[in-house]
């Protein structure tokens, strides 16, 4: 795992240095921004293929087709889940569009603002996915309940944390994006959504880490679909009241109904989560 981290990062810093190039040096502008991306997506994962191929045969003329049937359906269930989440995300941003030039580049500056620091907890997601599936698939229910409690402490210490530093410093980090003052004022006029939502997006991201953990791939697809046709009617209606803060709350319920869900599933004591309650059922007997 620690080489899939340390290639990853690479690919970042490659698109980072080729966006730097491509852009400023050559003049390319958005275009370049895509074809850094693409350069560095595909080096990365030419690499990591390389490594996983020194480790593990990934091309065999024996094929279990039981195994490939259960693996594509986890992968038609992944990508309807993906397919939810870029729904939302998409009308997020088109709605965003309609209130303006000058909100929609304040909008950017918070949301892709919101999204990277959200992102920084999916460390723990994987973390967390990785120490459950192991702890599950060995039967070692103790463990794995562990791993549960502190993933989710972990996650919401996180997010707490990453609130109180965004509240305090997103004014100066906007001014990294643009000089334009009217944008600015939008873009700081979203500081409590970018900030106050951490704690949720960080419960969120880890909970997916869960899901994945004991392979709940189901639960994870069909509870995102029925959150995401939620969350567009939302998005609909506030956007229509409240403009561009209409969108933000929008966003700002999608993460809160899927902590929502994630609670729930876990407090169903039912399917693969039947481990997180034994332990305390045979306490209280």
């Amino acid at each position: 795992m620690s080489f899939c981290f340390s290639f990853s990062g690479a690919g970042n810093v490659l698109n980072a240095i080729l966006d730097a190039i491509l852009i400023f040096c050559f003049g390319i502008g958005v275009a370049g921004a895509a074809i850094a991306t693409v350069i560095s997506e595909y080096l990365t994962a030419f690499i990591l293929l390389s490594k996983l191929n020194d480790k593990v045969q990934l091309m065999t003329p024996n094929v279990d087709a039981g195994r490939v049937a259960r693996y594509l359906k986890s992968g038609g269930l992944l990508i309807g889940r993906s397919l939810a989440v870029l729904m939302i995300t998409t009308l997020a941003t088109s709605m965003a569009a309609r209130e303006g030039a000058i909100s929609m580049a304040g909008h950017q500056i918070c949301f892709q603002v919101w999204l990277a620091v959200s992102l920084l907890t999916d460390a723990l997601a994987l973390a967390g996915q990785a120490l459950l599936a192991s702890g599950y698939s060995q039967g070692s229910y103790g463990e794995a309940r562990e791993v549960v409690y502190k993933v989710l402490q972990i996650g919401l210490i996180t997010g707490v944390a990453l609130a109180v530093f965004l509240f305090l410093g997103f004014g100066a980090l906007s001014s990294l994006f643009t000089v334009d003052s009217e944008v600015l004022k939008i873009a700081r006029s979203g500081t409590l959504f970018v900030a106050g939502s951490q704690p949720m997006n960080a419960l969120a991201f880890v909970l997916d880490g869960l899901y994945y953990g004991v392979s709940d791939f189901g639960y994870a697809a069909y509870s995102m679909i029925v959150i995401g046709v939620i969350s567009a009617v939302i998005l609909l209606v506030a956007t229509y009241f409240w403009g561009l803060a209409g969108v933000w709350a929008g966003l700002f319920s999608f993460m809160t109904l899927r902590v929502a869900a994630g609670i729930l599933r876990l407090g169903a004591r039912g399917g693969p989560w039947k481990f997180l309650w034994s332990g305390v059922e045979r306490e209280s007997a």
